[in-house]
């Protein structure tokens, strides 16, 4: 429980918004490399919700993602209580490397959704910095409760997190049209 400690201990009521975009320097080379531009390319974390939707369809097909309607996903991202985009910057050129949103009810809950790092990017504990940066965020407007559904495949990524099953045991239901 130290990950979440870390992000909740503080007890100060008069704390401020952390900003809309936070930045730090990709330690070493995001692809391995030691030369090269992406050597020197920094990684940006924003809550601007102006996303090239063709670029994050982009992103989506490199991780394998279904297509969807880009007139719903634009719906999605407007009607998200926040949207965090993650881009590396190399000189003059910008590029979304990651993505996630959350809804919420705006007091108590948040439901996180979308995560998405391109895969030249994973591995490189980028993930874990949209994540945390999603729920740093989230906190910041007192909300308590974050959730998500996760796929098998990545379910130890959010328990590495501090994400657990409901620990009483109480089982999501879902409807779907048929």
């Amino acid at each position: 429980m130290g990950f979440w400690k870390s992000l909740f201990s503080s007890t100060d009521a008069s704390i401020e918004k952390p900003a809309s975009t936070e930045s730090y320097v990709v330690p070493g080379s995001v692809d391995g490399s030691t030369t090269g531009d992406r050597a020197n390319s920094r990684i940006f974390f924003s809550t601007e919700r102006e996303i090239d939707l063709y670029e994050l369809e982009e992103l989506c097909d490199a991780v394998g993602w279904s297509r969807r309607p880009l007139r719903k996903v634009k719906k999605a991202i407007q009607h998200s209580f926040l949207v965090g985009t993650m881009w590396e910057q190399r000189g003059a050129t910008r590029r979304l490397v990651g993505f996630a949103r959350a809804t919420s009810d705006h007091a108590f809950n948040a439901t996180i959704w979308d995560v998405v790092v391109h895969p030249d990017f994973q591995g490189k504990g980028l993930g874990k910095a949209l994540m945390k940066f999603m729920i740093k965020k989230l906190r910041s407007e007192d909300i308590s409760n974050i959730t998500l559904f996760a796929d098998p495949q990545v379910v130890n990524f959010y328990r590495n997190l501090g994400f657990m099953q409901d620990p009483e045991g109480i089982k999501g239901m879902f409807w779907y049209p048929d």
